[in-house]
């Protein structure tokens, strides 16, 4: 009798821009020693995004519970988070770079290496996670929102960040490169899109933070982009924020079970 052949599944494989870009942070995991540069960021950059996410933090709600920090790089956001009393782990697909942000981090931090798009972690074990300076490598933001949504318990929350197509600079940064018939580096996204697949996924208290970064060259100037009277313009005209802010923040809740 003939004997079949039980041919072995192969595994996913990683879209090649996906691929450029592990390869990318394991890079800048080597070759730096500042959680900017570990993280692909400016210094300036890592610093204003930080500042940011500490007004927007410090205006919610959290319970004490189990944070998730995927792709938390040098640790920058989980150490943050840490601070606040809550316990966190760490997630990244770079070894390296996990390697420099555990002689970094805090000692009750824990650090894991894994796939963001095929988190090994229980459904329903966390009480909020983030997800920073992620989609822009990624050949989406579906399989990830996903993944979050899944291993948040109900009543947890979400916070994912996204470089803005919108903005003006990114506008121009395509054009110029599909005319020049250059590859794109990065993968803009749009906050109607995420907030979309976060609806999708029954989520609700959807929020949107824009955050309008200046250049590394005009930093001097950041501190106008942080007073009362920007926040209360980009807030109340969100045309504004959608043309000038390099990145945006959504904030999303699972929401609690009926009983």
């Amino acid at each position: 009798m003939r004997q079949e052949k039980h041919k072995i599944p192969k595994l996913n494989t990683r879209h090649r821009f996906e691929e450029n870009w592990r390869k990318n942070f394991e890079k800048f995991a080597v070759c730096s020693d500042d959680d900017a540069g570990i993280a692909g960021w400016s210094s300036t950059g890592l610093e204003t995004r930080l500042r940011y996410f500490i007004h927007f933090w410090d205006k919610n709600h959290h319970d004490p519970g189990l944070w998730l920090d995927l792709g938390c790089g040098a640790g920058t956001y989980s150490r943050f988070i840490a601070e606040r009393g809550m316990r966190v782990i760490g997630l990244d697909y770079s070894f390296p770079t996990l390697q420099k942000a555990k002689v970094r981090g805090n000692s009750s931090i824990n650090w894991c290496a894994a796939d963001a798009s095929r988190l090994p972690i229980k459904p329903e074990s966390f009480n909020g996670a983030i997800c920073f300076g992620v989609t822009q490598a990624l050949e989406n933001s579906s399989a990830v929102t996903n993944e979050l949504v899944n291993v948040v318990m109900p009543g947890g929350q979400i916070w994912i960040d996204a470089l803005n197509g919108a903005c003006i600079p990114h506008l121009w940064e395509r054009c110029y490169r599909r005319l020049s018939d250059r590859p794109m580096h990065l993968r803009y996204e749009s906050w109607r899109r995420i907030k979309a697949i976060m609806k999708a996924n029954g989520l609700v208290n959807i929020q949107l933070y824009w955050l309008p970064i200046l250049p590394s060259r005009w930093v001097r100037f950041q501190w106008l982009l942080e007073t009362s009277l920007a926040r209360w313009i980009f807030y109340y005209l969100p045309g504004i924020g959608l043309l000038f802010s390099h990145s945006f923040i959504v904030y999303g809740e699972r929401p609690l079970q009926k009983r």
